[in-house]
């Protein structure tokens, strides 16, 4: 378990120069949602992120939005962006046609995901007829169509689909196989069950970096059910330090970003020195979380 005090263990973070960060957006649905979107872009830029991700939906306008929103980070916010891809609701030729259109504008780096069942999360998934069967296939569509660097997705706790670790790291040996550069783990609250993943991924001969992705906690109860949905563990210590906050909402603020500042810290003292982290279009929380592991606005030179 990831100790509650990283003191306790007589650990602290290295140097805040090492950290590499990166930040995940999701398109915006409505003219509110786009301006709270680039206020969090304009807000976390500063930090100088090694790369910005933006989830994708298939189909139609959320589709277009994606592009959208990808297309004006790179022009407007000058963050190299990696675009998320999916299998789901295509053919191979409007996948390619999306895949295509990215590198036209700048996309150099894609996160190859096979997406969630169209009937939802739970139910059974099916290929669409004619598409990309799942992600080892998806990633090795990008590598044949452009020099993209392709990263996909990892579970340290399994993906809920996955019988095994064992079905879940071979999953995994596929995507590298068929080109995959580097991973990007679901979060996670427990530092040792990323170890020990990352330890059975290294026994498998898997040797690309598996970055953590953290999770901010903006509500306690809402994290939790969605950890639940998504196979992922919530501690109880972790519900112990929340508890009593649900209408207190300065205090839960501060205590998200004092855990997630520990959690990376933690993750750090154990050689970890990249971290994804999951904004959900929110830039404050993050932002104090980057400020206390030591991250400061990158300034640029005058007439840059």
């Amino acid at each position: 378990m990831m100790t509650p005090n990283a003191e306790r263990s007589g650990r602290r973070s290295r140097s805040a120069d090492k950290l590499k960060i990166s930040f995940e957006f999701f398109p915006p649905k409505s003219e509110k949602m786009e301006a709270m979107l680039w206020e969090s872009v304009q807000r976390l830029a500063p930090l100088a992120p090694e790369f910005v991700s933006v989830t994708y939906g298939a189909g139609g306008s959320t589709r277009e939005r994606t592009h959208a929103t990808v297309e004006r980070i790179i022009k407007e916010a000058g963050i190299p962006t990696a675009a998320h891809l999916t299998c789901v609701g295509a053919t191979k030729e409007e996948v390619n046609d999306v895949i295509r259109s990215y590198g036209e504008i700048g996309v150099r780096q894609i996160v190859a995901l096979r997406g969630d069942p169209a009937d939802g999360v739970g139910s059974k998934y099916v290929a669409h007829e004619g598409g990309y069967a799942g992600s080892p296939q998806l990633v090795a569509g990008i590598k044949e169509l452009g020099e993209f660097d392709v990263f996909v997705s990892a579970y340290p706790e399994k993906h809920p689909e996955s019988p095994d670790f064992a079905t879940d790291i071979e999953l995994l040996r596929q995507k590298v196989d068929a080109g995959a550069t580097k991973a990007i783990t679901q979060f996670f609250f427990d530092n040792d069950l990323y170890e020990a993943y990352v330890e059975r991924v290294r026994r498998a001969g898997i040797f690309i970096p598996i970055v953590p992705g953290i999770m901010p906690i903006h509500n306690f109860t809402q994290a939790a059910g969605f950890a639940t949905r998504a196979g992922a563990s919530v501690p109880q210590w972790l519900a112990n330090r929340f508890e009593g906050l649900e209408d207190d909402p300065d205090t839960h603020r501060l205590v998200s970003a004092a855990m997630a500042a520990e959690q990376v810290e933690d993750l750090h003292a154990r050689g970890v020195d990249e971290f994804h982290f999951y904004t959900l279009n929110r830039a404050n929380l993050v932002y104090a979380i980057c400020h206390l592991l030591g991250m400061r606005p990158v300034k640029k030179a005058v007439g840059a």
